[in-house]
């Protein structure tokens, strides 16, 4: 059974003549990584949005888990599926770093120890320790690209959908992004990346998806990438 699983979804904008997204026919398995790919304005950010229940389909049924996803509150899609927008500065609301890394783990009631390494772990590993006290929409773009990632990571979700995750990000720190992200690949963990960076999605993603006008052009497996090699 799909994790995910999208079923003639069609969705249309308010006030808009051409509808969005039309017709999309798409699973999203664990352990899977997709890259989903395309020009700008192809309804790439539009169909991550309605997995997440933020947008409702026009037509047709998006299922989590076996289960509609209508069935879900947004908290428990949340919960499930951990999503980082194209800009983070959306995602940013605490009064420090180190508190945003912690914020959900605090508000699902984790013991402060669980909470207080695993903050540690992700300041270090995104290398945000310098700036642990600071306000966050103080940093860079590229700090916040990765404090987003960091929080959401943080969480621990079953699926994850990153929206342009290297933007802002250097050459090493892609790498390390992209070495994290294999490592929770490993562990059972779906993720559908949403990217223009055409080098990050060839070493990472099994499958990509090409959208073009709202619909879905080659859904083409990669078989025999290096996307799980260390």
């Amino acid at each position: 059974m799909a994790y995910l699983e999208l079923r003639q979804v069609t969705f249309s904008y308010p006030r808009k003549m051409k509808p969005a997204l039309t017709g999309i026919n798409l699973n999203f398995e664990k352990e899977e990584i997709t890259a989903i790919t395309g020009p700008n304005g192809c309804g790439k950010t539009t169909l991550t949005k309605l997995m997440i229940g933020i947008l409702k389909a026009t037509e047709g049924e998006i299922y989590l888990a076996g289960r509609p996803l209508t069935d879900y509150s947004l908290a428990e899609i949340g919960s499930r599926i951990g999503y980082v927008f194209q800009k983070p500065d959306l995602l940013l609301f605490c009064s420090t770093v180190a508190e945003e890394i912690g914020f959900g783990l605090t508000n699902r009631g984790c013991d402060p120890e669980t909470v207080q390494k695993r903050i540690k772990f992700y300041l270090d590993y995104f290398e945000l320790t310098d700036y642990r006290n600071d306000f966050p929409l103080h940093l860079s773009q590229g700090e916040k690209e990765r404090l987003a990632i960091a929080a959401m990571l943080a969480n621990e979700p079953e699926f994850l959908i990153l929206d342009e995750p290297t933007i802002g990000l250097d050459a090493y720190r892609k790498k390390l992004l992209e070495n994290y992200l294999k490592k929770i690949a490993r562990l059972g963990r779906g993720m559908i990346l949403v990217s223009h960076d055409a080098p990050f999605v060839n070493r990472l993603a099994e499958r990509v998806v090409f959208m073009a006008d709202g619909r879905i052009q080659v859904c083409n497996e990669r078989k025999g990438n290096d996307g799980y090699e260390a």
